[in-house]
């Protein structure tokens, strides 16, 4: 086994796009203080030959957004932790790194597994480069407030898709019994423990929904959390925790209930697929007109994304545990009854999923008739739409949460960057489906969220070359 340094290569996230000709309805001081908070590392770019159909089988990678809350999750015991299907993906890294310098010990198995023990942990330890860098660093808040009673959350990173609020994470704690205090970060307090509460949440938030889940295993008494987020991840750590020794109830719902335990213990876990993966999968088949096979797709997860892409003539099939795509799609979207323009909304789960609609754009310019995508849940998702009209598409920016498609279109190569990792991967699939040979800079973005794609793309018949950027 090999203990894990906690010197990893970080991924930098970009300012955001040109702002068009309309007003921006989310507030620039958050987009500068997270661009120049950005680490610059050395830059890689792929270089893209299109025109190649992807054909053979691929196996579906861990959940990125299962991954770093179940990383959180085992900071609330002093046991043994394992941890299995863990992407190897620049979050998932900065995420042990970030574990680590809170005194956790992360090592590597010879299988691949992550073998996690936080015997002694110390919030002051916490690596302040790590959190301005990765949103998911505000998980330690929840499980770092329960195990030692205070935690501090501050700005965390990430994409930049829109305004990412931090007042869930705050209102669930306190409704919980912690004290906040406010100065350079939001101190927590809770010395004589958390308390149970009955609670609805203004917004489904996911992480938000996640650090109370954490927090509420070890209160005292029966939390009730209404307008719970229920998507897989979340419904994967509530999994996990249970196994530890939670008792939570109605996963899968947005009703939850959470009785407090004293404590929790050690356990072996195996992360779920990642459905986001899966969909860019299948739109990267279908743009390239080619064939492939999904293994270890976990198809419970994916009714809803198959509707969205049955919306666009594209049908898959359920092979057990595989989604097969099959060649010669009919690419024709499927307008409402009433003959008005298709729609394809992003909206909390079980609704079609907001990570899906950058890759969703591209599909839209290979399909015949016009689809109106919005996305309610972030405010600058869609501008990336901009670079995929250099190539070829015909795409109108509505507002910052709305943009309609025309299509076909053929795509033409181009020179491309990758603005955060949902349109990079995006960007990606229209290179692979574009006439001619495209480069795409800045794909460490990609790789925060996506595995070897390069490698695991070419082994069905792509032609991605990864180099290092001269700039």
């Amino acid at each position: 086994m090999e203990v894990l340094d906690s010197q990893y290569p970080l991924g930098a996230s970009l300012a955001p796009p040109p702002l068009l000709l309309f007003p921006i309805l989310f507030q620039f001081k958050e987009i500068l203080t997270m661009s120049a908070n950005t680490v610059q590392t050395k830059s890689q770019a792929f270089n893209v030959q299109g025109g190649r159909p992807l054909r053979g089988d691929v196996e579906v990678i861990g959940n990125k957004n299962a991954a770093l809350p179940l990383l959180a999750a085992c900071l609330l015991t002093d046991e043994p932790m394992i941890l299995r299907r863990a992407p190897d993906i620049l979050d998932v890294r900065s995420m042990i790194t970030l574990i680590q310098s809170l005194g956790a010990s992360v090592t590597r198995c010879e299988d691949g597994a992550l073998e996690i023990q936080a015997r002694q942990l110390s919030p002051d330890q916490i690596d302040l480069v790590l959190v301005t860098r990765l949103r998911a660093s505000i998980l330690v808040a929840g499980p770092l407030l329960a195990r030692l009673g205070r935690a501090e959350i501050w700005r965390p990173g990430g994409c930049v898709i829109g305004r990412r609020r931090l007042d869930t994470h705050l209102f669930v704690l306190e409704k919980l019994g912690a004290g906040l205090s406010e100065g350079a970060s939001h101190t927590l307090t809770a010395p004589h423990g958390l308390v149970a509460t009955s609670l609805w949440l203004d917004e489904a938030s996911v992480t938000g929904t996640e650090n109370l889940i954490m927090a509420a295993t070890l209160a005292k008494g029966t939390t009730r959390v209404y307008n719970a987020a229920c998507e897989p991840h979340v419904q994967d750590l509530c999994h996990m925790l249970n196994k530890m020794g939670a008792h939570i109830h109605g996963i899968g719902t947005n009703l939850l209930e959470i009785e407090g335990v004293d404590r929790l213990h050690g356990v072996e876990h195996e992360v779920i697929a990642d459905h986001q993966e899966v969909g860019s999968l299948i739109a990267a088949t279908v743009v390239t007109g080619g064939e492939t096979l999904i293994r270890r797709a976990a198809p419970e997860h994916l009714p809803n994304i198959l509707a969205g892409f049955e919306r666009l003539g594209v049908h898959c099939q359920i092979r057990e545990d595989a989604v097969f795509v099959p060649a010669d799609q009919s690419l024709e979207i499927v307008p409402e009854v009433s003959g008005a323009m298709a729609r394809l909304a992003a909206q909390p789960w079980p609704h079609f999923p907001t990570d899906l609609l950058s890759v969703m754009i591209v599909l839209a310019t290979q399909c015949k008739g016009a689809l109106l995508l919005h996305d309610k849940m972030f405010e600058s998702r869609m501008f990336f739409a901009d670079r995929v009209n250099s190539m070829g598409a015909q795409i109108s920016i509505c507002d910052p949460h709305r943009v309609i498609v025309m299509g076909p279109t053929p795509l033409k190569a181009s020179l491309q960057t990758s603005p955060d990792i949902r349109a990079g991967v995006a960007l990606l699939i229209a290179a692979l489906g574009a006439q001619g040979d495209s480069r795409i800079e800045h794909v460490e973005i990609i790789d925060r969220g996506y595995e070897a794609i390069d490698t695991r793309l070419n082994s069905l018949g792509a032609r991605i070359e990864r180099v290092e950027c001269d700039k």
